[in-house]
């Protein structure tokens, strides 16, 4: 689950991260209360104006502006408030901004110059070790710098059984080039930024950048963060700072059926149970000529309900012109995945494409038979050639 900027902050702040002072507000006559709160606190004479959405790049698409003034504030909120945001990760459909995030400014002008440096906390599925990778060219994109200077980005593995150790933290500093005062506050920094990644069960937490300031302190500036789903039952309150609107209405409407669900630009929609009998669909349909419009997991668990919902998630996709059903019954049984595809076809009514239904495993025959006896508009396949040469008949 992907979280807002100052959600993680929010996180990381419960951790002992230092961050700026910052206020969401989702209306523009708010900006400039919660700017004079900020500089009641603070004594700020200058905020950053940030949109909140769930993708980088905000700031080269006129989603951040720093404010010098309180009318700057209110200007820039009400401009990226409810604008339609394009950066490089969103496409070019974009992302509507629904909140902003006033902030203490942590640029001062005419002063010493401030360094940002990039950190991110992760899982090396390779090694099965948390790793600490970090760079002292932070505020650009890491891909950017992992091309163009790869020897300027440093990687630091960790044990999860021991955790990370006070010379790890210590030699971070030191690549960064850091001492005195700063490289205390680096070292404090990383120590708590990866309590945060641990505790919360994330599986990503990327700060870029990391600023030191002129007087030495270590912020985090910018947070991305993803928590891990599974362990959300452990967190009740950050499994409530999901936010909807971020994400695709179809992927949202499928997890309330715990179906896995990917929207993909194609033409023959696939409803499968298990992640990797539904990777093997998708190679089938591209070898017969069509191209997969979705990935959609129905579970070990399929039955008439699921497979109702699975047909209606692929069904509002107009580019799909035919549906592959690809079911191996281990834990379920064929002929009940059968007969949900046939009450499914009731319930829904008026499915105009050709529906393919390859059932294989317990009771694969009387499934089939089910299929063959319904009266519907269903071919149904035995083998995996069978579904394909069904596809290349439906779709050509």
């Amino acid at each position: 689950m992907n979280l807002h900027e100052y959600q993680g902050k929010t996180i990381l702040k419960s951790y002992g991260v230092s961050v700026p002072l910052g206020i969401v507000i989702d209306k523009a006559e708010n900006a400039v209360k919660a700017a004079e709160e900020i500089r009641e606190k603070t004594g700020t004479d200058s905020w950053a104006v940030k949109a909140q959405i769930h993708a980088g790049g905000r700031g080269k698409g006129g989603g951040v502006k720093i404010a010098r003034s309180l009318d700057d504030v209110k200007k820039y909120a009400g401009e990226i408030l409810g604008m339609n945001l394009v950066t490089h990760q969103t496409g070019p459909q974009g992302k509507k901004v629904h909140k902003v995030l006033i902030e203490q400014s942590i640029f001062y002008p005419g002063e010493s110059p401030i360094k940002e440096y990039y950190m991110s906390v992760l899982l090396n599925r390779v090694t099965g070790k948390n790793i600490i990778m970090y760079s002292t060219e932070g505020g650009m994109d890491i891909e950017a710098v992992a091309e163009k200077t790869p020897h300027l980005i440093f990687k630091e593995e960790i044990d999860p059984a021991v955790g990370i150790q006070a010379f790890q933290t210590r030699k971070i500093a030191f690549n960064l080039g850091l001492s005195g005062k700063a490289f205390k506050q680096m070292t404090s920094f990383v120590a708590s930024l990866y309590k945060a990644y641990e505790n919360s069960d994330a599986s990503l937490f990327e700060i870029n950048p990391v600023f030191k300031t002129s007087d030495d302190l270590i912020l985090a500036a910018d947070s991305k963060v993803n928590l891990d789903d599974n362990a959300l039952f452990r967190h009740p309150e950050y499994a409530e700072m999901r936010d909807l609107t971020e994400e695709d209405p179809a992927e949202v409407e499928a997890s309330k059926y715990n179906l896995n669900f990917i929207k993909l630009d194609g033409n023959v929609g696939c409803m499968v149970n298990g992640a990797g009998l539904a990777m093997a669909t998708m190679d089938i349909i591209k070898l017969s000529g069509g191209e997969p419009a979705n990935f959609l997991d129905v579970g070990g668990t399929a039955n008439a309900e699921t497979v109702e919902a699975g047909f209606r998630l692929i069904l509002k996709d107009p580019g799909v012109k035919a549906i592959l059903i690809n079911i191996f019954g281990g834990i379920v049984r064929c002929d009940r995945v059968a007969q949900g595809v046939v009450d499914a076809y009731h319930a829904i009514g008026n499915i105009s494409i050709p529906v393919i239904v390859r059932l294989q495993g317990t009771n694969a025959d009387g499934g089939k038979k089910i299929i063959d006896e319904s009266g519907l508009k269903v071919h149904s396949a035995i083998t995996l050639r069978e579904a394909a040469n069904l596809v290349t008949t439906v779709i050509h």
